[in-house]
């Protein structure tokens, strides 16, 4: 799936950097013993099989469980391993539509859009990470395993606080904001000469200073505009008057001159001006790696960075299956001519 490049999914490389791959016939008897004895051996299981699945070809939690009593076995799915919709199969476009995000993505007038990537497969992936190593440590204070259930309609409706304090208040469903945000202003996209900037004031002190840049200070001292919730109530007016301020000049110009006062400000890269901007490079979010049929490939960085532990380690992306006999001979104990008869009985 996803980005191709000369026959590669580009995206399967950038997604699965730095793992190692077997490939099981879990329907096999043999298959299946293969995966019980790697997860006898493993501190953390995951799957994302629809729910029930993984039970049904015998890798299941209680499975695997009586093999390995403190095994962190997590899973994760559209829609959790519980409730009426837990069957519904589902991609992240069907969590985004059903959780509420989508709702509120998208122009005011037009209908409701995506955002523009993966983010229920990123979010839940996230949520995996945490939930993995809150049970790691707790496994190492109590001995204790876990099963964790992750569901992409869960992680999405958790990003939505504006949103739910919003209908909370007000008893109806927030609507579309387009490029503003739905409770503050001047806060979100606004015209410059040539092109959009972004602006973001949500306080008093910062528009003050705003309004003095602008040659406006009485603006700050007007009603309308004396509170956050006013100037969202009154934010035509306003923005017709930022607009008027930077009509006749450039982006980067209105960018530099809101910086320069402490005013948050920028302008709107698009993604290759992201990856490539100086400040990407300075924190080595990208790592190139040689690919025999690519060349040379950007791999993406995972962002934490912790004092003491290298980064820029990552390695392409294994072939399907490429690390099976190396898996089976250094973790179970494999012979080689073993490895290969379950090759030939299409097992691995």
């Amino acid at each position: 799936m996803g980005a191709f490049k000369d026959g590669v999914s580009v995206s399967f490389e950038l997604i699965n950097r730095s793992k190692r791959s077997i490939r099981l016939d879990l329907k096999s008897e043999a298959g299946r013993q293969i995966a019980l004895a790697l997860a006898e051996r493993a501190d953390v299981v995951i799957e994302n099989f629809r729910p029930g699945v993984a039970a049904r070809l015998g890798i299941g939690y209680e499975a695997l469980r009586e093999r390995r009593a403190d095994i962190v076995y997590c899973s994760i799915s559209g829609f959790g391993q519980t409730g009426p919709m837990a069957q519904f199969p589902s991609y992240d476009v069907i969590a985004q539509a059903l959780s509420g995000l989508m709702s509120l993505t998208g122009k005011p007038d037009e209908d409701p859009v995506l955002v523009g990537e993966s983010i229920g497969d990123s979010v839940s992936g996230l949520y995996g990470a945490l939930g993995i190593a809150l049970a790691l440590l707790r496994r190492a204070t109590t001995g204790e395993g876990a099963r964790i259930d992750i569901a992409m309609f869960d992680a999405l409706f958790s990003l939505l606080p504006t949103a739910l304090a919003a209908w909370q208040v007000t008893g109806e469903a927030p609507g579309r904001a387009g490029n503003q945000h739905p409770l503050s202003a001047p806060f979100g996209a606004y015209a410059a000469a040539d092109g959009p900037f972004m602006l973001a004031i949500a306080n008093k002190a910062l528009f003050s200073r705003f309004a003095t840049l602008i040659g406006r200070p009485e603006l700050a001292r007007d009603p309308r505009f004396d509170s956050d919730q006013t100037r969202r109530q009154n934010q035509a007016p306003l923005r017709h008057v930022i607009e008027q301020w930077a009509h006749d000049k450039s982006t980067h110009a209105v960018v530099a001159l809101l910086g320069e006062a402490g005013i948050p400000a920028s302008p709107i890269w698009n993604v290759a001006q992201a990856a490539t901007s100086g400040h990407a490079t300075s924190r080595r979010l990208m790592t190139e790696v040689a690919h025999p049929k690519l060349g040379r490939l950007g791999l993406p960085e995972q962002p934490l960075h912790i004092a003491g532990l290298a980064r820029g380690a990552a390695r392409r992306a294994p072939d399907l299956g490429a690390d099976g006999a190396e898996i089976l001979g250094r973790l179970l104990g494999m012979a080689p001519d073993e490895v290969q008869r379950l090759a030939d009985d299409g097992v691995i």
